[in-house]
């Protein structure tokens, strides 16, 4: 029903009451009932009627327009993300690009030695950005999923970009609820999910990868992405450029989440740990 039509019956339910009551008060009762009494009665027959039906469209016409308010929020979404996809391709990526042919020039006027080298070494830089910034852009033009899926739809996603970019075998394996995490948790372990693949896909050359979400039943949980790739020599989070890995570090603990990265057998695991009662 639309909403005009529900405005209107909510305006002509109590007069068609009266007008009714009226009606079979004077077709069928007056013998029976006295003036006064009719009228005693007639605010408690509109009240009754209002309590039923009228409420009942009120709770209608409510529901539509909060359907309506999500529906134009969610087109303001869509109308932000396109303009910051616009905002990322004309911006950082052009800029991204014409880095690029400079360092191409700079190989024709330096062909040898460590100008040379260095600029080997950016231009691989520029390239791996590059993809990310792409990889952005690609993700903001896509529509946002609906609430329920919102933050665990994108996780898979991620991995199986990742797997189709190192072409290694991918699994998903999730099952923290969804109302068990606020919703800054969500984002916070998103941001560290997905940086960690990010991490897979750069360096590992894995033939596997998995992403694991477990809840321990009281209210934490245990994520944790596995690969079976090179791995790493040393401590990872002090290795120079390592910036994104100490970020993710630094993301847990500021949520009070435990974080561990680690090579356990063949794999390599980035975990991050809340244990139950521990607040968001």
């Amino acid at each position: 029903m639309k909403d005009n039509k529900i405005k209107w019956l909510i305006l002509a339910i109590p007069t068609l009451t009266i007008g009714l009551w009226e009606y079979i008060r004077h077709a069928f009762l007056l013998p029976y009932m006295s003036m006064e009494l009719g009228n005693m009665l007639a605010p408690f027959i509109v009240l009754a009627v209002t309590l039923t039906l009228v409420r009942s469209l009120f709770s209608r016409l409510e529901h539509s327009q909060k359907a309506l308010q999500r529906e134009k929020a969610s087109n303001a979404a869509l109308e932000e993300r396109e303009r910051l996809a616009r905002e990322l391709h004309d911006g950082i990526s052009q800029s991204l690009f014409l880095l690029a042919v400079k360092l191409d020039q700079l190989d024709k006027i330096a062909p040898e030695g460590q100008v040379r080298q260095l600029g080997a070494g950016l231009r691989e830089t520029v390239r791996v950005i590059h993809e990310d910034v792409r990889q952005a852009i690609a993700n903001l033009r896509l529509p946002p999923y609906p609430a329920d899926a919102a933050w665990v739809v994108p996780l898979r996603q991620l991995l199986g970009d990742t797997a189709d970019v190192t072409e290694a075998e991918a699994e998903f394996n999730w099952n923290i609820p969804e109302g068990s995490l606020t919703d800054k948790e969500k984002v916070e372990l998103h941001a560290c999910v997905r940086e960690a693949l990010i991490n897979v896909r750069k360096h590992a050359r894995a033939a596997k990868v998995y992403v694991l979400g477990e809840a321990d039943g009281s209210g934490g949980f245990r994520c944790a992405v596995e690969d079976d790739g090179l791995g790493f020599i040393g401590d990872p989070l002090q290795r120079p450029g390592r910036f994104g890995l100490r970020m993710v570090k630094d993301r847990a603990e500021r949520m009070g989440w435990g974080f561990s990265l680690e090579r356990r057998g063949d794999r390599t695991v980035a975990e991050w740990v809340k244990r139950g009662g521990q607040a968001g």
